[in-house]
């Protein structure tokens, strides 16, 4: 039951922008610090893998503290959170803007992810138990937008600042927005919370937390260590049994923060399957690409980030407009698998490219992956919520937020750890010292700065890399758009879901707890 302090006279529409402004503020700094890599590399002495820690160590932490920071809010106040999470993403952000090396940004970037875990869902269920009925469906659908456009509006504003500031410029940035955001939170929204919210559990989210960190870090750290070294086999291995842990923990838990037994619904399973790959592409190519066109290029931030753009423009359309209208002709199975190989064929577009690629080939890459992720964003969305019960919308909409901030963790890491892979073995560092030859080996902003020869030879070594990490996300992609087919059996969206005879998928999801 939601109990709250809503004045009758504070207007529910006031909510809408702060809590939108709160949510661009967190879901936009998984991607602005994208286009300040070059500059984080220089201005730090980062090599690639402190690089990739960097930016993954706020979507990892965000990720693996998802649901956590739900419950939190459903059990003690969301507006509660929702200030708490702005404070640590606020404060994370200003301790970020000082540091003078790799490891404490690295840190305070999982700080970051710590507030960002507590602020997005706050700002959803803080919509869904504030607005009416009649509005809910209107004010959900501006918070999807918001949350889809704020990763573009992220790029576009950091790259706008390093036109003129530090790479520090982009956590002042959020100082601002986070600041603007509490005081607004603090002034309009009201407080609501479920008085039969059941108890946190703290164990399965330290699991988590544990799992997912000594995975990633066994991916990230792999160029380095060896992809097949005992360290490696030995990380992936130890990350996997821990999360089987989670898995046997959650089932055990009479509330867990997520019910395992969900899987068992096939839909419920493409969807999620689907979203995860999405983001794992997105985030991962964007990561690349960004480093590609400043350090391989030579572009500038801001013309890296505007280079993106047709991306945007893509998707918005088709993920407002062309996907809902094919999924009530030929379902949703169809365009979601469709979207998923769009992507594919984007990603594959995108291996081709070299040191001296025009931006031609670049936009032939963009325009399909745009509308590849705008076919199978929405059905995939539908896929994950349409396949539950009323009583369990939040747990839907929860799965979909940690589909997407854990499929861009893993993206980061693993594209980008197949990226140095791919760099350090094409670098020719034959006639080099070999302190200058490992440093070298460390980033291309490094080598870039070591002279014109190895300059020239590490560009062409890093678009070895970018085709090796394009080629595999390609893979993995149709490897997924098959899989989705083979699960994803829903009626289509035409048909009321109200109006079709109860499935043995009903009977299952009503004898979940």
């Amino acid at each position: 039951m939601a109990t709250g302090s809503q004045n009758p006279a504070t207007p529910h529409r006031a909510v809408l922008p702060v809590v939108m402004l709160a949510l661009a503020t967190v879901v936009s700094a998984v991607a602005s610090l994208n286009t300040a890599v070059p500059s984080i590399a220089r201005g730090t002495g980062a090599g690639q893998t402190e690089l990739a820690w960097i930016i993954d160590a706020y979507a990892l932490v965000f990720a693996a503290l998802l649901l956590l920071g739900g419950a939190i809010g459903d059990r003690y106040g969301r507006r509660r959170a929702l200030a708490a999470g702005l404070v640590v993403f606020g404060a994370g952000s200003a301790a970020a803007a000082l540091a003078s090396d790799p490891a404490w940004l690295i840190a305070m970037r999982g700080v970051l992810g710590v507030g960002a875990a507590l602020v997005m869902p706050a700002t959803l269920s803080t919509i869904t138990s504030t607005f009416p009925a009649e509005q809910r469906t209107r004010a959900v659908g501006a918070w999807a937008g918001v949350a889809g456009a704020s990763a573009i509006f992220g790029l576009l504003a950091s790259g706008t600042l390093l036109e003129a500031w530090s790479w520090r410029s982009v956590f002042v940035l959020n100082v601002v927005l986070a600041v603007v955001a509490l005081v607004a939170t603090l002034a309009v929204v009201p407080e609501s919370a479920e008085s039969d919210a059941p108890r946190l559990d703290l164990t399965g989210a330290a699991i988590t937390v544990a799992g997912l960190g000594v995975g990633v870090y066994s991916i990230i750290e792999a160029p380095t260590a060896g992809w097949t070294s005992v360290r490696t086999l030995a990380g992936l291995a130890a990350g996997l049994v821990i999360l089987a842990g989670f898995v046997g923990w959650e089932l055990r838990r009479p509330n867990p923060l997520l019910d395992p037994r969900l899987f068992r619904v096939r839909a419920f399973s493409a969807g999620t399957l689907s979203i995860t790959l999405q983001f794992f592409a997105f985030f991962g190519f964007v990561f690349i690409i960004l480093q590609y066109l400043q350090l391989v290029k030579g572009d500038s931030a801001l013309i890296g980030a505007l280079s993106l753009l047709p991306l945007a423009l893509t998707t918005m359309p088709f993920a407002r407009g062309v996907s809902p209208r094919l999924t009530a002709k030929i379902g949703p199975r169809r365009v979601m698998t469709a979207g998923l190989l769009l992507v594919s064929v984007a990603l594959l577009i995108f291996s081709l490219l070299d040191a001296g690629s025009s931006y031609w080939l670049l936009l032939a890459g963009l325009l399909p992956l745009g509308a590849g992720m705008g076919l199978a964003m929405t059905p995939g969305t539908a896929a994950i919520t349409d396949a539950l019960p009323p009583d369990k919308q939040g747990v839907g909409s929860a799965m979909n937020d940690l589909a997407r901030e854990l499929g861009g963790a893993l993206g980061i890491a693993v594209l980008g750890s197949i990226l140095q892979s791919g760099y350090r073995s094409s670098l020719r560092t034959e006639g080099l010292p070999g302190p200058v030859a490992e440093r070298a080996k460390e980033s291309l902003a490094v080598a870039t700065r070591l002279g014109p020869q190895i300059g020239d030879q590490a560009r062409t070594a890093f678009a070895d890399g970018v085709q090796a990490a394009m080629l595999t996300a390609s893979i993995a992609v149709a490897a997924t758009a098959v899989a989705v087919a083979a699960l994803h059996r829903a009626p289509r969206s035409g048909t009321p879901k109200s109006a079709a005879a109860p499935t043995d998928q009903d009977a299952k999801l009503n004898a979940l707890p």
